[in-house]
């Protein structure tokens, strides 16, 4: 099961991704030279056998006549650090210092910087810093330097790197007050942010549309539609232009708040502001046009992932899980065979995926199937097959089983991360909503407690279920109103008509 909140995951906006002030123009073209031209530097580099020096790569590509350029290394450095090879990209670049196939720029010693700082340690790093020739320790470095530090969490030395930066009349990089804002992401850290974002207009320093982004993210994952709708009023106000990530996080949080009017709108501006065949923002569309009901662009948008060189295995688990939540069951398990012929079953999740679709519709039979298969296959079941299944067996009317299989999970343990992610909360308010049905309110009560930690029962629609539950039960509770007010969400005319309903049951 992968979380709707997750779009950061996939979008990677919690990741603050270095860009330099450098000749990037020049460098870009390269790049998508290199890229075009199928055996690069960088795909040669990523072949090395473990153990083998990255200078036989060199060498191999030097004899085939090819020069080593900036753009070259520029390009092998953010494919390394896309696939999280940060001890080869450290090897590139101090071959790149020690044989000088190029004049050395300030590019190359803050790659040189940050690796060997994520490797061997701020000290390391700030040893190096400091043997750098003098005309390099510019804004480049200081900023690079001070990101290894917040990636390192040592917030302290970070803020006085940023002081130093100031004295020496060296601009701060959005990227560091991003980095800051994320690393105060936690409830009990928040309240720092809007220091930072004072700090940041005090160092006369821009936001740019990723640090929007982050702060709507904050939101969004708290599921506070309010203050999210704020951030972007904000974000229109200072004239910031939003991206494709910003309507991806705003479409989404409307369609979990299942305000699907709104959904659709922002849908229309994602498609409007999409550039290129980015994967991460075609995969949130097959997420929002599942959402929406869409089968007709559902399907427009996997035609145009097919056409891309290669199809990730999410990218088939998103598909399955939206065919499957619009009742397409056959398209969905198409999906599931061809993603088992042209990449294998290797992950609980892709078993997830298909369980998800199965339970979802109550065809526990195919269900079972898959369970034994998944075990067979050698993918252990996790917290969230036994909460699908849970959902499945209640769905087929196996209340004794559900409830058994319900403890299973409950044993297992589970991060907090896909605890509080939509796909995990909409399939336990599933279940709620069935209990809720046959007026069981001890085990509305027990699950309900999982929607106020991750603040989901901020949606009215949640707390709506819990008052069907007492309704259905015949039980009055005077506190339920108090309780909805406290959690966050505002009573509507259904909350209302339900508190009058129990009002009858009152002793």
């Amino acid at each position: 099961m992968r979380g709707v909140t997750i779009i950061i995951a996939q979008l990677r906006l919690v990741q603050a991704i270095r860009r330099t002030p450098c000749d990037i123009l020049g460098l870009k073209l390269l790049c998508t030279q290199a890229t075009q031209n199928q055996d690069s530097l960088s795909r040669r580099i990523e072949k090395l056998p473990k153990g083998e020096s990255v200078g036989s790569a060199f060498r191999s590509w030097m004899r085939d006549g090819f020069p080593v350029h900036g753009g070259d290394v520029f390009h092998a450095i953010n494919r390394l650090r896309k696939l999280d090879m940060n001890d080869r990209a450290l090897q590139v670049m101090e071959w790149v210092i020690r044989e000088r196939p190029y004049r050395p720029r300030e590019l190359d010693y803050s790659y040189l910087v940050e690796f060997t700082t994520k490797l061997h340690g701020i000290s390391h790093g700030e040893k190096l810093f400091s043997r750098i020739p003098v005309e390099f320790q510019n804004e480049l470095l200081y900023n690079n330097l001070v990101i290894a530090c917040l990636d390192k969490g040592v917030i302290r030395l970070s803020l006085e790197y940023m002081k130093k930066m100031r004295e020496l009349g060296f601009p701060i990089s959005h990227l560091v007050f991003n980095r800051l804002i994320i690393l105060h992401s936690s409830p009990s850290r928040r309240k720092m942010i809007p220091k930072f974002l004072t700090q940041m207009k005090a160092c006369k320093v821009t936001p740019h549309v990723s640090t929007y982004n982050i702060l709507m993210k904050l939101e969004a994952s708290e599921h506070n539609l309010e203050n999210l709708v704020k951030v972007f009023s904000r974000m229109k106000e200072a004239q910031v232009e939003p991206n494709e990530i910003s309507y991806c996080i705003l479409a989404t949080a409307h369609a979990v708040a299942r305000l699907y009017t709104a959904t659709e709108a922002y849908v229309e501006a994602v498609e409007k502001s999409i550039k290129g065949d980015n994967w991460s923002t075609l995969d949130v569309l097959l997420i929002l046009y599942g959402y929406l009901g869409n089968q007709k662009e559902l399907e427009r948008i996997w035609a145009i992932i097919r056409e891309l060189p290669s199809i990730r295995s999410k990218s088939y688990i998103l598909a399955i899980e939206a065919f499957g939540r619009i009742g397409q069951l056959n398209r969905a398990e198409e999906l599931w065979l061809e993603m088992e012929s042209t990449k294998g079953l290797k992950s609980i999740e892709q078993f997830n995926s298909m369980m998800s679709v199965y339970c979802k519709h109550g065809f526990i039979d195919k269900a079972a199937r898959l369970y034994k298969n998944m075990k067979t296959n050698g993918c252990k079941p996790n917290a969230i097959t036994y909460r699908q299944l849970t959902l499945g067996c209640l769905k087929s009317g196996m209340a004794e089983q559900a409830l058994k299989t319900l403890d299973l999970g409950f044993r297992l343990k589970i991060s907090k991360k896909v605890r509080n992610s939509t796909p995990w909360l909409e399939t336990t308010l599933s279940i709620v909503e069935i209990f809720a049905e046959k007026g069981d309110v001890g085990n509305v009560e027990r699950l309900f407690e999982e929607f106020h930690k991750a603040k989901y029962c901020r949606y009215t629609f949640v707390y709506n279920t819990l008052i069907k539950a007492y309704v259905k039960a015949k039980i009055y509770d005077p506190n339920l109103l108090k309780r909805i007010i406290l959690g966050g969400a505002r009573p509507d005319a259904e909350t209302y008509s339900l508190l009058k309903i129990a009002e009858q049951f009152q002793a």
